[in-house]
């Protein structure tokens, strides 16, 4: 072996290692920064939307993807927690289609309900069962923008954000999330 082969067989692996321990960029530093404080918000949001927990990781996945690539483009920076929640929204829908697609095609049925209970008492499980059950008949009877503004709103988002991640007038989150939050009292008894 000559030594000009020896030093690039070398070379490569101490290249690649030493790209492996090079320190994050500062685009790579604000994605990992963003990473942390929003992806429980994010993947919470995702899940909304009935899918599984691997179909949310995958969304959120490719949320910060798009979000590292957005910051490295130097696009517009401005209410990047908007932003990612109207890509999260996107995603979401597209893939809630995707599966219902597939479920069709493969005769499955679309929802499966279950329910854990960390009481002992038999009653009190019943009757926080029928409780859920009922609220979540109300929810799901909700048309979907309103169902929407309700997960965008218990995740955090003020209403000009939950406007601009769905499209509509501040206007119309206001009186969505008052209409939903009125039904859904009057079916929990208030």
């Amino acid at each position: 072996m000559s030594a000009h082969q020896s030093d690039s067989a070398v070379g490569l692996p101490f290249s690649a290692a030493r790209a492996s321990e090079r320190a994050p960029s500062a685009v790579e530093e604000e994605v990992i920064q963003l990473f942390d404080q929003f992806r429980d918000r994010l993947l919470r949001y995702a899940l909304s939307f009935g899918l599984s927990p691997e179909d949310g990781e995958e969304i959120i996945q490719e949320v910060f993807l798009s979000l590292f690539q957005h910051i490295q483009r130097r696009k517009p920076r401005h209410n990047l927690q908007g932003w990612m929640f109207r890509v999260a929204h996107n995603l979401a829908l597209k893939r809630r289609e995707a599966n219902r697609k597939a479920a069709r095609n493969a005769g499955e049925s679309s929802e499966a309900l279950s329910a854990r209970f960390d009481s002992a008492n038999p009653e009190e499980q019943a009757i926080h069962f029928q409780r859920q059950q009922r609220l979540r008949a109300v929810l799901r009877a909700l048309p979907e923008q309103d169902q929407y503004c309700l997960h965008l709103r218990a995740e955090g988002l003020v209403y000009r954000e939950i406007a601009e991640v769905l499209r509509i007038s501040p206007a119309a989150v206001s009186v969505s999330l008052g209409r939903s939050l009125a039904r859904l009292s009057r079916a929990d008894g208030g």
